[in-house]
């Protein structure tokens, strides 16, 4: 029966694919005005990732099952009308259940946690959406307005973020591993103003928020509804169950006004931007029953919230002829950022009142962030028989918190009983071969915690099979420094790369674009 059911289920797949095939971009005018315009493409996309290490939640064998089987489908629209620029981006995203989102449902079920948002744990993962709808005009030579649901980037970091921080990351489906950044960032509605400055080889973008976002589009996104990328140990436990999100809270209401500015500029040899941005904090915070934080929670145990953070920062990047590099560097200074207090099990004695796991209250701390990057392309094409040189990145990265105070009993996390610690400095590097003419593509990504060990490791395949066909094989494996095993009462020691324990995965995909 699985055989016929996966067969179904490839057979429709491949379907849409073949199908796919008489779609293509189009595009109309209007008597040769080239202000007059649309065009249409887009892509259909299939995953399917496989365990490579038993999950202990499940008490189950689940080394080698499927834990993904998805599909997109990706409209990307252009217009002209006349001074006008249009675009709208939507996407429809489906997934099979598969026998370990099974187990893991099953598992929500016995520990009483099927009360949450989520009536199906494919609840978390189906989506459809307006991605981007805007429209864009001159008013005179210099400015340029955009006008609706879109996508602003400040920053120069890749893996982790410390200036692109205008939106929130859906984190839920595939935590941190989809490269194109633009596929899993929120878009949020917006005005945003360009006005360019010749004079001063620069430009300054302004934009603002009104506050139309549902709540869903505020911060981070996780897998708290008990799926497969919710952190070890509370895989198959719908946090949803006994925690509410609060999008009216006090510190963060999803319906006050915020934005940003930014000038980027030329000074010589260098590109530099510096900004300011009012936002709301990517991830959530613990509103929690033991302690309230300047409002009392709904949820049974806590309500997340994402206050409001005040954040300027400045970026640098240039290229060096002695090293035949691009070097790039990027500081922002956060006011406010909030972090839960307690650390420990939930269970453990009281410590000045606060309850461990990051439920005992909430505590602001100014934030330092930042990155060096160096980008080289690296000449193996005698050593390894590439086609051409080889782009390869190394970024470190730092968070730094102000005024730390190790009796302040601040948490990395909510929900864990790892304590936050002063600095934490993350090394991530990536290479890129090519083969072929660009149509066989190797890469190799690697990331440490330099300040509390594990990290990661994943290997891929890039191919470019025709004009139109592209796949990728990626495999994601994760080594820790701590494991937590026990719900609700997490090793201390337990820090990022640790949430990430016995999770190890091989993913392909397989895109049509048109």
């Amino acid at each position: 029966m699985k055989c016929i059911k996966y067969g179904k289920l490839a057979a429709t797949v491949a379907m849409l694919f073949v199908g796919s095939g008489v779609a293509h971009a189009q595009e109309s005018d209007s008597g040769g005005d080239s202000s007059n315009y649309f065009r249409i493409g887009g892509y259909l996309r299939g995953w399917a990732a496989f365990n490579l290490q038993d999950i202990p939640e499940t008490e189950a064998n689940d080394r080698g099952k499927l834990s993904m089987l998805r599909g997109s489908l990706l409209l990307d629209a252009d217009a002209g009308t006349g001074p006008i620029k249009w675009k709208a981006v939507g996407r429809l995203d489906r997934e099979h259940k598969t026998d370990y989102l099974r187990d893991l449902e099953r598992l929500r079920a016995s520990n009483g946690t099927t009360g949450g948002d989520a009536s199906s744990i494919l609840d978390n993962y189906n989506e459809a959406e307006i991605r981007e709808l805007w429209g864009e005009f001159s008013v005179g030579d210099r400015a340029t307005v955009r006008l609706g649901k879109q996508q602003i980037v400040w920053g120069e970091s890749d893996f982790f973020h410390a200036m692109d921080v205008v939106h929130g990351y859906d984190l839920s489906w595939r935590l941190f591993l989809e490269g194109e950044n633009e596929e899993w960032r929120k878009p949020l509605w917006l005005a945003s103003v360009k006005v360019d400055v010749p004079e001063a080889d620069g430009q300054l973008h302004v934009y603002v928020r009104p506050g139309l976002d549902r709540c869903e589009n505020i911060g981070n996104t996780y897998d708290i509804q008990g799926g497969r990328w919710f952190f070890q140990p509370y895989r198959g436990f719908d946090l949803t169950a006994v925690t509410n999100k609060d999008c009216d809270h006090p510190s963060g209401d999803k319906d006050d006004v915020t934005g940003g500015i930014r000038w980027s500029g030329t000074a010589g040899p260098v590109d530099y931007s510096i900004a300011y941005i009012n936002t709301f904090s990517a991830d959530p915070v613990a509103n929690s029953v033991f302690a309230p934080y300047k409002k009392a929670p709904s949820g049974a145990l806590f309500d997340l919230i994402h206050p409001k953070i005040d954040v300027i920062g400045a970026t640098v990047s240039g290229y060096s002829a002695t090293l035949d590099a691009v070097i790039s560097a990027e500081i922002a200074y956060t006011f406010d950022q909030p972090y839960n207090v307690g650390t420990g099990a939930l269970l453990a004695p009281w410590r000045g009142g606060a309850a461990g796991l990051g439920l005992g209250g909430v505590r602001t701390k100014d934030v330092v962030t930042t990155m060096l990057r160096f980008d080289k392309n690296l000449r193996l094409e005698r050593l390894l028989g590439t086609s051409r040189p080889s782009f390869s990145s190394i970024q470190l990265f730092d968070t730094w918190v102000q005024d730390y105070r190790k009796s302040e009993d601040l948490a990395r996390l909510f929900a864990f009983g790892a304590p936050l610690s002063e600095h934490n400095t993350i090394l991530t590097a990536f290479s890129v071969l090519n083969y072929r003419g660009d149509t066989i593509n190797p890469g190799i990504a690697v990331g440490v915690d330099l300040t509390h060990g594990g990290g990661f490791l994943i290997p891929s395949v890039d191919l470019a099979l025709g004009d139109n066909w592209r796949a990728k094989i990626e495999a994601d494996l994760f080594w820790t420094s701590g494991k937590s095993r026990a719900l609700l009462d997490p090793d201390r020691s337990t820090q990022l790369f640790g949430y990430f324990a016995n999770n190890n995965q091989l993913t392909f995909r397989l895109t049509r674009q048109f």
